[in-house]
């Protein structure tokens, strides 16, 4: 019976919204029992909380829940702030920890998550599912499914299920002259309402030509092209069969199709849609089974495998009686979209904005670009920059800088997914209109007189506004990414210009304030792994991600009032900063050659003896006594607050010795040895690193390599890149210098010469956030900053540094960097990295 008990309480229920205090919270919903740890003061509903796990269960507090409603009793006692009225009600509950004190808080991870940045989708999110089934309109989806319907009998009218026994390679795959049409151009971009499975390579496909070389890739197991279809083609019929037969799960069995599974599961719905829904991506099937039966998928089950569970869930549910599968699958997207963010993009509809009527009534944005043709025939991005290079080439002097930041501009078009947000300007001030993408996407339109490359969307003419301050930036880039604070911005214009937000049609998306891709993937690592390690080329942003992923992640997790998207540098961020910092759960340090374990961990420090003040005639009055190091401070200040988190941020991690700094924590910081009790070399005391202490760290790749830390602590940490950013700098002129082109271009000559390591970061080019606007800022920024860097990756080779920044700056014989005035290093900067062709 114990057993049970433990196992419900490992499992989640569904989340629920739940509003408390003018905030809405994601109730995580009691197994029918309450926890309690030894010390803290904060009430769990699962044994598996970062909180509770590693604890041992025979100290735990676990407090009968049967209407499973204590936590709503508990927070109606007393406002949040009254913690001697909760105190009350819990003593006279019985609801107490370990130590007999009163449970007076809930758990943030495991009871009640707060919910910031929550927009019409994030809210929904939380709702549970007989809430989201009563305010979801099927009749506002009705179009799209009738859509579904007309394109299942497409499908099947050109491709029969029967025609698969002789089909030939050039009906199938991409990338040869007639490639539209055939299979897989009518899986992945005619039938968009079947479910998506754009972005990303044409490997799905398992065998599609080059348009590079007009080799076909395929799978090396087999001797020609020839042997792979007929291998390829017998798997797709097998598919077929087993979905027919109802043995869907068999299919993950079928060896030539596992490099394929989005295609194979569309082709497989495409032909059988009451076997498995339109969702095909493993990682959504399995968060959706989780969402609708409260249980975490195995994670032995196979893709297909999945699929069948999820769509015997929903067979098996009363409440999707007489429901469409393509009606489930949006459905299911409405209401818990398992994507964290999603993107912004400003897109240009036109000089001037000369397209945008018919952007307007097509339902559609434009761009140009059109000689390197239909995006949807390249294998992947490699091969359309390529393309791209040849086509505009002589447009652009064969400068490779500018031919990569357009190439990058087009190709942006093809990563929009549904819901993604596009922002159709006018110059550098004007707001048209902001679309919403739709599930169409990208497609080419051979139809239109020019700029044939668009993406759907619906579009919302209501935030057409005057910006407040232009975006020069915009003056030479036609589609750019749209940075946080300016969709703040026009959010806030247009709500000033409406009395009231207009209501948000049941299956619209609402627009969203994005939080950083990044911070969903750190929050992902430290709450699997407990410690984690940012990592790039100098002055990529990895301080600066840290310090605002710490106040993002901290802020949801303890009750200190911090706002956590307050802007980075200033007041509010530093003022936050110092809070959570002065109430321990926000430590910094920063690695050194000389950092110790003694100051990590402990050892022997320096003191003032007592009674000894130092006066002349007296003995010094300094002696040596066992210390706890810093580490071993906040991991003591974590023990006696089990219930909230504490972060150590570590700056330049790999510039100290860490073996020695580390010592027998290499073991303990584990997950899975956390709350394990060891004594100290040193001074005998008993040590442990609870489970609710996590650490992040940062290095530069160009001072010391992954590959060279200790493999032992490179087993023990989760490492995320951060690279290069040029898209931040991009159309940021100073003169006629475009950063965004600078950075491309040195970055180029330093991946050639120097290795992919070496590069330089966009935050050198950046002042509070923005990209820098005067030549004498570049200046100070290149003579002070990035020319000393380079001297050091050059070692002092100045054949080498010419060969990096020009013989303009470098004085090659006497071996020298010139002292250019501010004007005349951006005329040279400008001369060498954007006029004329600079592949060499």
């Amino acid at each position: 019976m114990a057993e049970d008990v433990d196992a419900r309480a490992q499992a989640p229920g569904r989340p629920e919204a739940i509003e408390f205090e003018d905030q809405i919270w994601a109730l995580m919903p009691s197994a029918g029992e309450v926890i309690g740890t030894p010390t803290g003061t904060a009430m769990h509903h699962r044994l598996d909380c970062m909180y509770v796990r590693g604890t041992d269960t025979a100290a735990l507090q676990r407090i009968p829940d049967p209407d499973r409603m204590t936590w709503r009793r508990l927070i109606d006692s007393a406002p949040s702030t009254d913690l001697e009225g909760r105190a009350a009600f819990a003593r006279a509950a019985d609801l107490v920890n370990g130590a007999g004190q009163p449970l007076t808080t809930t758990c943030s991870e495991c009871v009640l998550r707060p919910a910031i940045s929550v927009d019409g989708r994030e809210a929904r999110r939380w709702r549970t599912l007989d809430e989201a089934l009563a305010l979801f309109d099927r009749t506002t989806i009705a179009t799209a499914v009738a859509a579904g319907q007309s394109e299942l009998a497409q499908v099947r009218e050109a491709f029969p299920l029967q025609s698969w026994d002789s089909l030939p390679l050039e009906r199938y795959a991409l990338g040869h002259d007639d490639f539209r049409g055939n299979f897989c151009h009518l899986i992945e971009f005619l039938t968009p309402n079947l479910g998506s499975i754009s972005g990303g390579s044409s490997r799905k496909h398992i065998i599609y030509r080059r348009r590079s070389d007009q080799g076909w890739y395929f799978d090396k197991q087999f001797s020609d092209v020839g042997q792979a279809w007929a291998a390829l083609r017998q798997g797709f019929q097998d598919a077929f069969t087993a979905a027919g037969e109802g043995r869907l799960a068999d299919i993950d069995d079928i060896d030539v199709l596992r490099s394929g599974t989005l295609l194979v599961g569309k082709a497989v719905f495409s032909y059988f849609p009451d076997r498995l829904l339109p969702i095909y991506s493993r990682d959504h099937v399995r968060h959706f089974i989780e969402r609708i039966s409260g249980q975490a998928a195995s994670r032995s089950l196979g893709p297909f495998a999945a699929c069948a569970r999820l769509r015997e869930l929903t067979v098996e549910d009363a409440r999707f009686a007489g429901w469409n599968p393509l009606e489930i699958g949006k459905f299911l997207y409405w209401w818990a979209d398992p994507r964290p963010t999603r993107s912004i993009m400003k897109i240009a509809p036109g000089h001037n904005a000369n397209q945008w009527q018919d952007c307007l009534r097509g339902g559609y944005i434009c761009v140009g670009w059109d000689d390197v043709g239909d995006l949807s025939a390249f294998a992947d991005e490699d091969e359309f920059r390529e393309a791209f290079r040849t086509a505009y080439r002589d447009e652009y002097n064969g400068n490779q800088s500018k031919i990569t930041q357009k190439a990058t501009e087009v190709w942006r078009l093809t990563q929009l997914q549904a819901d993604d947000l596009v922002v159709a300007n006018q110059g550098i001030s004007r707001i048209l209109g902001v679309g919403t993408v739709t599930s169409a996407g990208y497609s080419w339109r051979p139809e239109r007189p020019d700029m044939r490359h668009t993406v759907a969307v619906d579009w919302d003419t209501s935030y057409a506004q005057q910006l407040p301050e232009p975006e020069k930036a915009w003056g030479v880039v036609t589609v750019a990414k749209v940075p946080d604070r300016l969709w703040q911005v026009i959010r806030r214009n247009r709500a000033a210009d409406h009395d009231a937000e207009p209501a948000e049609p049941a299956a619209t998306p609402a627009p969203l304030l994005p939080t950083d891709p990044q911070f969903p993937r750190l929050a992902e690592a430290l709450r699997r792994k407990g410690q984690a390690v940012l990592f790039g080329p100098p002055g990529t942003g990895k301080t600066y991600t840290s310090l605002r992923f710490a106040l993002w992640w901290l802020a949801e997790r303890v009750d200190l009032n911090v706002d956590p998207l307050a802007d980075y540098g200033t007041e509010g961020f530093r003022t936050a900063l110092a809070t959570l910092t002065n109430h321990g759960h926000l430590t910094q340090l920063t690695f050194h050659p000389a950092y110790a374990y003694e100051d990590f961990i402990e050892g022997f420090r320096p003191v003032t003896a007592e009674g000894n003040t130092g006066v002349q005639g007296r003995e010094d009055g300094l002696r040596l006594a066992m210390t706890d190091g810093v580490f071993t401070r906040v991991c003591r200040a974590a023990q006696q607050d089990p219930d909230h988190p504490y972060l150590v941020l570590i700056d330049e991690i790999n510039r100290g010795d860490l073996p020695k700094i580390f010592g027998e924590l290499i073991t303990l910081i584990e997950r899975d040895k956390r709350g394990i009790t060891v004594t100290l070399p040193q001074s005998q005391r008993a040590f442990q690193v609870p489970p609710n202490v996590v650490l992040l760290g940062t290095m530069n790749t160009a001072d010391r390599s992954i590959r060279l830390l200790d493999s032992a602590l490179r087993r023990r940490f989760t490492f995320l890149e951060i690279m290069p950013d040029p898209t931040i700098l991009d159309g940021s002129l100073v003169g006629q210098l475009d950063l965004g082109l600078l950075l491309r271009g040195l970055n180029q000559r330093l991946l050639r010469h120097l290795g992919r390591e070496r590069q330089i970061g966009h935050s050198f080019f950046l002042s509070d956030g923005e990209p820098i606007d005067n030549e004498a800022e570049v200046a100070a920024v290149v003579y002070g900053e990035v020319l000393p860097l380079l001297q050091e990756y050059a070692y002092d080779d100045y054949n080498l540094l010419a060969a990096l920044v020009g013989d303009t700056i470098i004085d090659l014989p006497t071996h020298h960097i010139r002292e250019l005035d501010a004007a005349e290093l951006v005329e040279a900067l400008y001369t060498e990295f954007q006029v004329g062709t600079v592949d060499g």
